[in-house]
């Protein structure tokens, strides 16, 4: 009698309590409200689906886009990590149209982005390390060199190279780093600034016509140091041509080339390269050296521009010596970010 009483004032009617339903599961079903019984779910929405598809074979395969016409595949390999922002706008513009079928296409950008971008999430910065080294390409416009190599030079940098330097400029960022940096040398437009003492200076060929291109020994404590500072060629994306890169692409080769008779067993790179890890036009330099940044940085690392950093064109890169730091230095009057890294030198010079 007294179960028969219970069974009376449940709410259902049933012998059972009726069962919590959790947070989660009520915002699922809040989210899949008129998805249950909708058949449609699977056919609409293929537009969407075939677009992420795409764009998860453009991601995949962008080795494959050809630069015969353009350099488009330069082109979208500069700024290959900005395909993802077209991820969310798939996953907003799939729950709109209800659409389970785009949804689920979706996941393959979302899994092809995450495999070539998402060890850059995490900050894998480590210690030690008894070299650092900063660059900066500082504008030729620099309204303001000395207080611009004050800023850097606060960094740290034992050793720092400066691209892109006017002639007329060179004395000011001479003096506002005589203090900090005992030994220098500039060879055209691009200087080199060291703690250490410098040897062995000398331009390099990158098949310009002019000097963009310099090496050096720094014999640091850690051991000797082929120190490259280099800035290639400038890019520009027209209409009517496309991506012209030309230039730059016989300089990286030129500079490839030099770089791999180094006898020196620690070899530093230091500079704008007007170009991203993933362009291959680059891969003269970047298939026989490591980026600090990839290895051992956190996050993209974007240097330029520096209003608003969209790519990694300056870059610091390591062959021999094993990076241990790598970071983005604040902003100063130049349109570059300046960069740092620290690295520890390997025994043995050759």
């Amino acid at each position: 009698m007294a179960q028969q009483a219970y069974m009376t004032q449940t709410d259902n009617g049933g012998s059972d309590p009726e069962p919590r339903t959790s947070r989660l599961q009520r915002l699922i079903d809040a989210l899949t409200r008129g998805w249950r019984d909708d058949r449609r779910i699977w056919r609409r929405g293929l537009v969407l689906a075939a677009f992420a598809v795409m764009l998860a074979v453009v991601m995949l395969a962008h080795a494959h886009i050809p630069n015969q016409v353009g350099n488009l595949g330069s082109l979208v390999e500069t700024f290959l990590p900005w395909l993802g922002v077209f991820i969310p706008v798939l996953l907003l513009l799939a729950l709109l149209r209800k659409s389970a079928t785009a949804l689920i296409a979706t996941l393959l950008p979302v899994v092809v982005w995450l495999n070539l971008f998402g060890g850059l999430l995490t900050d894998k910065t480590s210690g030690g390390g008894e070299l650092t080294v900063a660059t900066h390409n500082v504008n030729a416009e620099n309204p303001d060199p000395a207080g611009t190599a004050r800023e850097v030079a606060a960094s740290g940098a034992d050793v720092l190279a400066l691209e892109e330097l006017k002639a007329s400029a060179v004395p000011a960022y001479r003096d506002a780093l005589r203090s900090t940096y005992r030994h220098h040398a500039v060879v055209g437009t691009v200087g080199l600034w060291s703690k250490y003492p410098l040897s062995d200076v000398e331009a390099v060929d990158i098949r310009l016509g002019w000097k963009r291109a310099m090496r050096a020994t720094v014999s640091a404590p850690g051991g000797q140091v082929a120190v490259y500072v280099a800035h290639l060629p400038s890019v520009r994306v027209k209409l009517e041509a496309g991506f012209t890169a030309r230039q730059r692409d016989k300089s990286a080769d030129a500079l490839g080339e030099a770089i791999a008779a180094e006898p020196l067993r620690n070899v530093v790179l230091l500079g704008d390269l007007n170009g991203t890890m993933n362009d291959r036009s680059l891969n003269a330099v970047t298939s026989q050296m490591r980026s600090t940044q990839g290895a051992v940085g956190s996050g993209f690392g974007f240097s330029w521009p520096a209003s608003f950093p969209m790519a990694r064109i300056d870059q610091i890169m390591v062959k021999g010596a094993e990076p241990t730091s790598s970071w983005t230095l604040p902003q100063t009057p130049s349109d570059h970010l300046p960069i740092a890294a620290r690295v520890k030198l390997t025994t043995g010079d050759s």
